[in-house]
């Protein structure tokens, strides 16, 4: 992305904060970027957990992807619904308008995995403008910020993790995302799959039994059959996660690293989906490599 740009930010989830939806627009207009918010972004009927109706939440997110003049749309913020839009989207209208970014995360791991298998592009798992860590009332942290802006305009930065639970290293297309999210696809058109990939997980407030249950739901499910690497972003509020993460994961024999800020918590910093990564368990980082002609297939 260049300044003068133009992105939309729509709500595909919960409904925003008025006020953090407002700070967050002003931020990204400080990148010199053109800011156009959905029609329906601070709708709440007629379910109050949701930014309004199925119908004019993806209208919505359509309408943004489809505008020649938008080249990345922004999901305000997660919680809960965007799942509830898959089957409402005209994939074939979002497939003819030709690639740009998606930028979201937690609840977003639906689109993310849709847009993976649909369209066959990039996606951007990063902070939302409607959320405290970019539009509290001090700012923005500065960490995800800077890790923002360098994603958006073509820098790539390794992420640091903080402990190895399966020593090596690996290549793949990175893909993933929040693991209640991914287990709960599992059955449906979009059932993830880490074939030949790196898989990227993390989560909020859920138990070590929890995440016990859903990793074993995706094993079971085959998703993990043939992954190539296993990549463990923040698990805030879930006790002591990495017990049964290792008991889980470290049988499947590729290397897991584990401790990147990426996911809830701060900082969040930014990480491509549908891209080619390298997991080093020797450096404890995952970095992007920059290739021509990449998918997200």
């Amino acid at each position: 992305m260049r300044p003068g740009d133009t992105v939309a930010v729509v709500s595909p989830s919960g409904p925003p904060n008025a006020v953090q939806l407002r700070r967050g627009v002003e931020h990204l207009e400080g990148l010199g970027l053109k800011v156009v918010v959905g029609a329906h972004a601070l709708d709440r009927q007629p379910l109050d957990y949701l930014a309004g109706a199925d119908a004019a939440r993806a209208a919505d997110l359509q309408s943004a992807w489809c505008d020649p003049s938008v080249s990345a749309v922004f999901c305000c913020r997660g919680g809960y619904g965007a799942a509830r839009l898959l089957d409402l989207l005209d994939w074939n209208a979002l497939r003819a308008a030709g690639p740009k970014v998606l930028i979201g995360s937690s609840d977003i791991t639906a689109l993310h995995n849709a847009f993976a298998a649909e369209l066959g592009v990039p996606t951007l798992h990063g902070p939302m403008p409607a959320c405290d860590i970019l539009a509290g009332e001090k700012g923005p942290e500065p960490r995800t910020w800077q890790s923002l802006r360098a994603a958006l305009f073509g820098e790539v930065e390794p992420v640091q993790g903080d402990r190895v639970l399966v020593a090596g290293r690996a290549e793949g297309v990175v893909s993933g995302g929040n693991l209640s999210l991914l287990a709960s696809m599992c059955g449906t058109r979009w059932q993830p799959s880490f074939a030949g990939r790196i898989a990227f997980l993390e989560d909020i407030g859920e138990e070590p039994y929890r995440i016990d249950r859903m990793l074993t739901q995706l094993l079971q499910a085959g998703a993990f059959d043939g992954v190539r690497g296993i990549a463990l972003g923040s698990w805030v509020d879930c006790g002591d996660p990495f017990t049964v993460l290792e008991d889980r994961l470290a049988g499947l024999g590729v290397p897991v690293l584990a401790g990147l800020p990426v996911g809830h918590g701060s900082p969040q910093m930014s990480m491509w989906l549908g891209r080619l990564g390298v997991i080093d368990t020797e450096s404890c980082s995952l970095a992007a490599i920059v290739s021509s002609g990449e998918q997200a297939r």
